[in-house]
């Protein structure tokens, strides 16, 4: 049932985890050699203002975990049948969203020394979703288990 309120969270879970593989997740300019890093979900880009002179490290870890949570999350919307089923992949769907967050930490803190040390860099939205991602499906869970208690007790008035 698409229109039960655990569905649109879950949806809103799904929407937020693939735009943290579209938006960027951290990124710290040097202001006297004109140097950037851009960490994204499937590369960390370091180089000036040309094209010509960036280097590219790949960091898919990231958005692999971010395409899988959505993914789950996607799936666990059609499961509502099987209640049950739908909290344990809610539970996969936390496992998965923490460590997309602590993969976006650990590659930012890879990167930071990179540039001059000096300068911190500045977390975007990419690394704000997830946290967004982790109270929808926290929400998601509760309405699920209160549609579980919900049909448990009219079983009991039968």
């Amino acid at each position: 049932m698409i229109q039960r309120i655990q569905s649109v969270f879950l949806l809103l879970l799904a929407l937020a985890m693939i735009s943290v593989a579209f938006l960027p997740i951290w990124s710290k300019l040097d202001p006297l050699t004109g140097e950037h890093l851009h960490l994204t979900a499937f590369q960390l880009l370091r180089g000036t203002g040309t094209a010509a002179g960036q280097q590219v490290q790949l960091t898919w870890p990231i958005g692999a975990l971010a395409i899988a949570s959505s993914l789950v999350a996607l799936y666990e919307i059609f499961q509502f049948r099987n209640r049950f089923l739908q909290l344990k992949l809610g539970l996969v769907n936390l496992f998965l969203i923490v460590a997309t967050l602590g993969s976006s930490f650990y590659y930012s803190n890879l990167a930071e020394p990179m540039l001059n040390i000096k300068v911190p860099g500045e977390f975007e939205a990419g690394f704000y979703l997830p946290t967004l991602a982790l109270l929808l499906n926290v929400l998601a869970n509760r309405f699920i288990r209160r549609d579980e208690q919900l049909v448990r007790s009219m079983d009991r008035l039968r």
